[in-house]
């Protein structure tokens, strides 16, 4: 039998030389700070030295919390009129809100760097980690609108649903820390009890939580925070050059709009 230590050593290798500085805005499309800074600080231990995520809250009229298609949309014209004057200062930009945020479409037009939404990043390494996923929502609502999402995606027949911690957004905050964190880690183990071999943390707000998460449903099972995942995939994506192609869907829709004369954009 051959020894493993001689054939590992033996394999070639390749050591990285990108020096490459990456600048992403991490984008809350609502208008409560502290969730900004929270997603921040769960960054902190896993960032490369040469990258730098800069947190952008949406100015008034944004609402505190996307809790509503209404809420999306007020949030998506606040957040689009801020971003578009400073876009040219940043390589990506990941829209923190796990839902089919019409921003993540609406950047995708008028930004030149890669545009992903943290669901989108959740389910899609969901799908190339496990078999099936099932996501922690915040309520009801949060939970249809979700699994109305995956559908969109094409991903439902992957699912096995969502469960509820039974609070809004900012409860997750204002809450009993103790009461929220049994929440959640009651709605994970119940999604794994469903055949969840992936976990994803449905909002923002719940990335602080992850460890709790993990604990109560144990390590065959991997719980995924979009916001940290969705950062490492931009990094991949500009370190290779990629942008939001123009030759389709996402062509820009400036010069229209000046052609008819909206020039208050």
């Amino acid at each position: 039998m051959a020894d493993s230590t001689s054939t590992s050593t033996s394999l070639p290798k390749v050591a990285g030389k990108s020096t490459k500085e990456v600048k992403i805005l991490l984008v809350n499309p609502n208008g409560t700070k502290f969730m900004t800074e929270n997603c921040l600080q769960s960054l902190a231990n896993t960032l490369p030295v040469n990258v730098t995520v800069t947190g952008f809250t949406s100015p008034r009229p944004a609402p505190s919390a996307i809790e509503g298609y209404l809420d999306a949309a007020i949030s998506t014209d606040a957040a689009t009129r801020a971003i578009v004057p400073i876009a040219h200062q940043f390589d990506a930009f990941l829209v923190a809100c796990f839902s089919a945020h019409p921003l993540i479409d609406a950047l995708r037009e008028e930004v030149p760097g890669p545009v992903i939404g943290i669901m989108e990043a959740s389910l899609y390494t969901a799908r190339m980690l496990g078999g099936r996923f099932g996501v922690v929502a915040n309520n009801v609502k949060s939970q249809r609108m979700q699994e109305n999402a995956v559908r969109s995606y094409g991903l439902d027949f992957f699912s096995v649903g969502c469960e509820s911690v039974g609070l809004s957004v900012l409860e997750l905050e204002s809450r009993p820390q103790s009461e929220v964190l049994q929440g959640m880690g009651q709605a994970a183990s119940r999604l794994k009890e469903k055949g969840a071999d992936c976990v994803l943390l449905g909002c923002a707000g719940m990335t602080e939580m992850k460890a709790r998460c993990e604990s109560d449903v144990g390590d065959d099972v991997a719980v995924i925070d979009g916001v940290t995942i969705g950062v490492h995939l931009l990094v991949g994506m500009v370190r290779e050059g990629l942008k939001t192609p123009r030759a389709g869907l996402y062509r820009g829709s400036r010069e229209a709009r000046a052609a008819r004369g909206q020039d208050w954009m």
